[in-house]
């Protein structure tokens, strides 16, 4: 094992990837010169040139047509946004055409490109720049949709989404950036998408959480355990596809759910998680499943606001608490 921060994680994916594979490329605003908006790439236009590592104008609606195009063609394009927020620029090509392309060509056309970069919200950064954009994205037939909590799971989920031929949405953290955490250094390591983690195994709720979520989760498993209480922690790692026989596993077991999700709750992650555990697992409920979310306004600007505005942890506990019916 390799101890690596979360962006070094994502280098790592990318250029064993250009070096195994010469038709993956790298484009977006700043990737080169600047070696990175958040010197993910950096170091890459030294080592594979200006014709694999491509600094962009300002617009993303040309460039990732450009990419959609060139997927089309044979090449496997990796897009980064500066914040998945600007990718509503280029909406239209990433649901009107990179998701429904090989669709609407009977299989002719492959679309194998990925849509990376910051996403969610970050601090004080204003209502356009802390989007929680998984849930939107979720909605499109077409679309994968990985949200990586840690740098080992995005160095291998990463790599999996380089590989694939359909267009993978790959949303990283800004604030998770320079998280360091141990990254495996085995020879061509891969993690399946689709396949949720049981970060923490426990017998009396079930807390879901993605992205940086998840640290929030981590975190309330410790306090109840303090108090007596076991806590399992399941990460989905891909929204879609959801592992949804994994979640409903755990819920077999514990009975309860409490699900943590930045996204704003209306038609959230969370609420369609919901619809799916009391499809499957109704029986085995022993109390209604708990959502706790962003709150359902845009996000602040002022300090005090937009640390009211994300999911608490206090929430997150007291709702693991009520569920349990301890309180």
């Amino acid at each position: 094992m390799a101890i690596l921060q979360y962006r070094e994680a994502l280098r790592a994916a990318m250029t064993e990837e250009m070096e195994r594979d010469e038709r993956v490329f790298l484009m977006g605003e700043e990737v080169a010169e600047y070696n990175g908006a958040y010197k993910v790439s950096e170091g890459m236009l030294e080592k594979f040139g200006p014709k694999r590592i491509i600094d962009t104008p300002i617009s993303e609606n040309g460039f990732c047509g450009l990419g959609v195009g060139a997927a089309m063609n044979g090449l496997r394009p990796i897009i980064e946004f500066m914040t998945f927020n600007f990718s509503f620029v280029a909406i239209d090509q990433i649901i009107n055409n990179a998701a429904k392309i090989r669709y609407m060509s009977g299989g002719q056309f492959k679309v194998p490109i990925v849509f990376r970069g910051a996403n969610g919200a970050a601090g004080q950064l204003a209502a356009t720049h802390n989007t929680s954009t998984e849930s939107i994205y979720s909605t499109v037939p077409g679309l994968k949709v990985i949200t990586p909590s840690n740098p080992d799971d995005a160095k291998g989920l990463l790599k999996s989404a380089i590989r694939d031929d359909n267009p993978v949405l790959f949303m990283e953290s800004e604030v998770m950036f320079g998280m360091k955490g141990e990254v495996s250094d085995a020879e061509d390591y891969i993690i399946p998408i689709g396949k949720a983690r049981i970060a923490r195994e426990g017998t009396d709720v079930t807390i879901v959480a993605h992205s940086k979520s998840y640290w929030i989760a981590m975190k309330v498993a410790e306090r109840l355990e303090y108090e007596g209480y076991s806590a399992e922690v399941i990460d989905p790692r891909t929204i879609r596809p959801l592992d949804i026989d994994t979640i409903v596993e755990s819920i077999k077991k514990t009975n309860r759910c409490v699900i943590i999700d930045e996204s704003n709750p209306f038609a959230s992650i969370s609420s369609e998680m919901t619809y799916q555990i009391q499809e499957r697992a109704f029986d085995h409920l022993d109390a209604p499943i708990v959502r706790i979310t962003a709150k359902d306004v845009p996000a602040p600007y002022a300090k005090n606001l937009i640390e009211y505005y994300m999911p608490q942890e206090e929430d997150a506990y007291q709702a693991c608490k009520r569920v349990m019916y301890v309180q």
